[in-house]
């Protein structure tokens, strides 16, 4: 049941349903509505205009080819206008986390231009510059590092304009298990309301959106192919169908025909190669300036062990409006797993966060039988609705009380669906002190970058729980994954190896069994070693890679391009500046970024891809701007655009029933009037 406060509230904000021309969105937005627009995610309604094309993206396909441990994609958009009038066409969409953006080409009929890469306000310029002149142009900008926005200026009635990107990706296993991820939606984002400090009014953000239930305008599909220097043992999604061909082989495909079914979800694909070991080994690419390095060690394998210090866990769980339906009963269920398997000897809490918080206990309680008992109740009343004030939990969380003798962690359970993950990984870093963090994505399309993000920012791992069937599997998994012996301390050695700009300068802790991922420049040969010492619950730990070898190894194998190498660690150096800390007033990091965009010719947030083409196809002629909408996540409630469910919970549809009584009763009295609702 609600609580009679969050009932009386939702009460109030439901009378707005009984007031004429009021939606639910307009309720809680200013009244104009290009600024709402700016501020919201929207529900895409058909404006009719005659003659322009409202749905441009023709299709989407995605090449993959794995080779080694790296991933290098080619996307395929088409756009098309089968309209009269020329159009703009604006689409944003995802991308994988780790993605390296280095190419754009564009192709009109027979013409195929090649994007260059400039400072992002330069080709701004240039892009309106060539809207203005009447020619075609595409436009690709970085709104997030796994957000990007695609502009198409000119699309002719009849045109299919062809727009292909580049980008490609380092994949690391966890216990021997690769995935590739594909996101294909980006899900819609809460901005907070203005005054609050979740409040961040970004055009982008205001992407249209179709209601629940309505398929992608447009067909997805995507083949994936390996060039392996092991056969590929085991391939299979958890999240689409797959056609698996030549599975045992070094050339296994995978792929997912196009259809509009399946561009809802990210696309989860998980492949084991022959043989248990995670495979160490070096990757090198000797350039005419600079040469560069990957290695990935293994670090040592779990072994059991009981001594474990007494631990405290402070579970931080959305229950916003977006996380309604199958995400918070699907996070309730992780939680449930979670909370049961604690030892006795540890000590919990809980916090839900919407737009406010609360608490389980005022400090955290021992998981005794009955306090899990009644923190599986305290679990089951939550429900999902109201806005995402990530930031208030998080620091509600941090300002706790802590146990000098208990190794601390916080759980953070969301679907990312906030603008303010910058800030909230740069609170997560300046308190590493006080605690490892772990993030669960709860969805279908969680925000990775956030998920991700929070995780490395505070020295612990990500999961992502995409449907209830894995929440339990999921919840075993984090539970065997922190009871692993902690590799600490851990220090690199280079012997006759002359490394530097090296990344990480430091290598975290490590939490479960997966190689550690080194990257950098080198001088002279490739010789010499990599040493690797730290410290496990069994004993000290030390491993050494044999540079000269395996070096030598993998050029007879032929197991992986290097030729991704400059832009991964390029990408990495990015990373490292940026994603993870606020740059406001950076001046420094910010011009460190751009330099590195510039020369690697990389996708960051300040360069871009422009491409122009030569002819003037649409002199002083008409141009209609027009945004692609996407599809709601799969089981994401239109609640996560400020709509009521169109089939809601027993506790809505009495809370209806009631706004429409209130509501006859105010017309009645003539005082029928807009109510504002904050937060």
């Amino acid at each position: 049941m609600l609580c009679l406060a969050r009932r009386v509230r939702l009460a109030a904000w439901m009378l707005l349903l009984a007031v004429p021309g009021v939606s639910p969105v307009q309720a809680a937005a200013v009244p104009d509505r290009d600024t709402t627009r700016s501020l919201s995610p929207y529900f895409v309604v058909d404006s009719g205009e005659p003659g322009v094309e409202t749905l441009p993206l023709a299709s989407t396909q995605v090449d993959a080819t794995i080779n080694g441990v790296i991933a290098d994609v080619r996307v395929t958009q088409t756009y098309r206008n089968t309209g009269s009038v020329p159009i703009e066409a604006r689409y944003v969409f995802p991308a994988s986390t780790r993605a390296a953006v280095y190419a754009l080409t564009m192709r009109i009929g027979e013409r195929v231009v090649a994007a260059k890469i400039r400072e992002k306000q330069a080709a701004k310029r240039e892009y309106d510059a060539a809207k203005r002149e009447g020619r075609s142009a595409t436009l690709l900008e970085q709104q997030r590092p796994n957000v990007f926005q695609m502009s198409v200026a000119h699309v002719m009635p009849g045109d299919e304009i062809v727009v292909e990107l580049r980008y490609t990706e380092t994949l690391v296993p966890t216990d021997a298990v690769y995935r590739f991820v594909f996101p294909t939606v980006v899900g819609p984002r809460y901005n907070g309301s203005p005054g609050r400090e979740s409040h961040a009014a970004e055009p982008w953000v205001a992407q249209p959106t179709l209601r629940a239930g309505k398929p992608a305008t447009a067909p997805f599909g995507l083949l994936l192919a390996f060039a392996s220097p092991l056969p590929v043992q085991a391939l299979s999604s958890p999240s689409h169908a797959l056609a698996v061909r030549e599975l045992g082989s070094r050339n296994a495909q995978a792929e997912l025909a196009a259809s509009v079914a399946q561009a809802d979800r990210d696309v989860v694909i998980e492949y084991r190669l022959a043989g248990t070991a995670i495979a160490s080994g070096l990757l090198v690419h000797e350039g005419a300036e600079e040469n560069f390095f990957l290695a990935l060690i293994e670090p040592p394998a779990r072994v059991p062990t009981a001594a474990i210090v007494p631990r405290e866990y402070v579970f931080v769980l959305d229950v916003s409006g977006s996380m309604h339906g199958f995400p918070i009963e699907t996070a309730k269920t992780l939680l449930r797993g979670l909370v049961a398997n604690l030892r006795p000897t540890d000590t919990f809490n809980i916090i839900p966060f919407a737009g406010g918080h609360s608490l389980f206990a005022p400090a955290s309680v021992p998981a005794s039988d009955d306090n899990v008992a009644a923190a599986v109740r305290f679990i089951d009343r939550q429900r999902g609705s109201g806005s995402t004030e990530l930031l208030a939990a998080l620091r509600r969380a941090l300002a706790m009380q802590a146990d000098a003798d208990r190794a601390r962690s916080f759980v953070v359970i969301t679907d990312g669906y906030v603008t303010i993950e910058k800030e909230a990984m740069d609170l997560v870093r300046a308190n590493l002190d006080r605690a490892n963090v772990f993030a669960f994505g709860i969805g279908s399309s969680v925000n990775r970058f956030l998920i991700e993000g929070l995780a490395r920012a505070g020295g612990g791992e990500a999961f992502v729980v995409l449907d209830a069937k894995q929440a339990a599997v999921e919840a075993d998994r984090f539970r065997r994954y922190i009871e692993a012996p902690v590799l600490t301390r851990v220090k690199l050695a280079f012997e006759g190896f002359d490394a530097y700009d090296v990344d990480p300068p430091q290598v975290p802790d490590l939490f479960a069994q997966r190689p550690i991922v080194v990257t950098g420049k080198f001088r002279g040969p490739a010789a010499g070693r990599i040493d690797v010492a730290g410290l496990t619950a069994a004993g000290d730990f030390r491993a050494s890679l044999d540079v000269t070898a395996s070096v030598a190894a993998h050029r007879q194998r032929d197991g992986g391009s290097t030729r991704a190498l400059p832009q991964l660690w390029a990408r990495s150096r990015i990373a490292a500046l940026g994603d993870y800390r606020k740059l406001v007033d950076d001046e420094d990091a910010v011009k460190a970024i751009t330099g590195l965009g510039l020369k690697y010719s990389l996708l960051t947030d300040y360069t871009s891809f422009i491409a122009v083409d030569r002819i003037v196809r649409n002199a002083n002629g008409p141009l209609a701007g027009v945004d692609q909408p996407q599809p709601l996540p799969a089981g994401v409630s239109e609640l996560a655009v400020g709509e009521v469910p169109s089939t809601p919970e027993p506790e809505f549809a009495a809370l209806l029933a009631l706004a429409g009584g209130l509501a006859w009763w105010m017309r009645r009295r003539g005082r029928s009037r807009p109510i504002e609702i904050v937060g």
